[in-house]
């Protein structure tokens, strides 16, 4: 489902791409001869007031005065030869009459657009026409960042939506599988714990029966933490380092003796909300995938930082190291770097300190063949 996902926003940005690249090319072109029709315009505009100035009286100046009293669109400014703005046409008006700075700035900016007509108004003086661009003209120019500002909202829209559908089924599918995780074992487990009860009658296996209730509490444990996903935990106020030393310690128990453990914390006492079984889930799943790293000899290091308004813990090996590249995509459902690895361990620990628990699980750092870091930041 991630990679049809992932295959789906690489179409919809390529096919971005192409209408935005199409259309610039397009309105570019458009533009370029919009312009340069204008140009024509103005240059028509000039010759026919030339033909109006140095008419004789007797002259036929019908076509003439149709050519520039035609001209509604492109804005012009007349000056004379010092520089002194004579007239003005296709401005706004009411711009004019209120600023009287207003029409040096439009002359500035017409310097800068396009290089002005000359005008002979005798054999001893010019007149020069500075012209800008259309209303037409800058609409289609701006065309495309405007399309381009559509597409990226289109764009945006559809990824959202499309993440959120993608987030919903997952969590759907999380929930399910873990609610049925816990009702198939709730029956094996209520027939397991009558049975070692049954044991425990029995002096001569009374040692096997008690070894066996420790491992039926602890799928009881399992199934308690696969039925609160789902569902709002209730959070209790606990000391963090004694939740994690405790888990620590369970682990210690079934490593190797190769494998040496630390924890490391300037206060003993270090309070947070937290669901304890869920939260005992996810350092126990950091310190398996630490002892997964290492095959079998290392040291795992856990450092508790209290801090005034949230704490933080580090979780280090001296395994394998994760690549940069999969740093962030371990935490992905179904991606896993183990052969039997099903990819849903790492994704539930985040899910369960960020949903849960309104905090972050990251990878802190990691070097290939040096170790990893995970670090957990919870508020208090």
């Amino acid at each position: 489902m991630f990679r049809q996902f992932t295959g789906w926003k690489f179409s919809l940005i390529a096919v971005a791409v192409v209408i935005i690249v199409t259309t610039i090319w397009f309105v570019n072109n458009l533009s370029e001869k919009i312009q340069q029709e204008e140009t024509k315009k103005v240059a028509t505009w000039v010759e026919a007031n030339r033909e109006l100035l140095q008419a004789s009286p007797d002259a036929n100046l019908n076509l003439a005065v149709e050519i520039v009293t035609t001209n509604t669109t492109i804005p012009l400014i007349l000056t004379n030869e010092q520089g002194q703005i004579i007239d003005h046409r296709n401005l706004d008006s009411q711009q004019v009459a209120k600023d009287t700075n207003y029409l040096e700035r439009q002359l500035e900016g017409f310097k800068r657009q396009h290089p002005p007509f000359v005008m002979a108004v005798d054999s001893h003086s010019n007149n020069y026409i500075y012209y800008g661009d259309s209303l037409i003209l800058r609409q289609v120019r701006y065309y495309p960042y405007i399309q381009l500002l559509v597409v990226a909202l289109f764009i945006g829209l559809t990824l959202f939506a499309l993440s959120s559908t993608n987030r919903a089924i997952q969590n759907q599918v999380w929930v399910g599988m873990a609610k049925e995780t816990a009702h198939q074992l709730g029956t094996p487990l209520s027939s397991m714990e009558a049975w070692v009860e049954l044991l425990k009658e029995h002096e001569e296996v009374r040692p096997l029966a008690t070894e066996l209730a420790k491992d039926v509490d602890r799928l009881k444990l399992i199934t308690d933490r696969f039925s609160k996903i789902g569902s709002v935990p209730k959070l209790e106020e606990r000391n963090v380092v004694e939740q994690v030393a405790s888990m620590m310690a369970y682990i210690k128990k079934r490593a190797p003796q190769k494998v040496n453990f630390s924890l490391q914390t300037a206060e003993h006492e270090v309070t947070a909300m937290i669901s304890p079984t869920l939260f005992d889930w996810v350092v126990e799943n950091l310190l398996k995938n630490a002892l997964d790293s290492m095959e079998g000899k290392g040291q795992i290091q856990i450092v508790i930082e209290n801090h005034p308004a949230h704490l933080i813990i580090d979780i280090s090996d001296t395994g394998k190291g994760i690549p940069a590249r999969l740093q962030e995509k371990i935490f992905r459902p179904g991606f896993s770097t183990k052969k039997r690895g099903w990819g849903l361990g790492l994704s539930l620990a985040r899910r369960i300190i960020q949903d849960y628990h309104k905090g972050r699980l990251t990878v802190k750092s990691s070097e290939v063949n040096k170790g990893t870091t995970f670090r957990i930041w919870l508020r208090k």
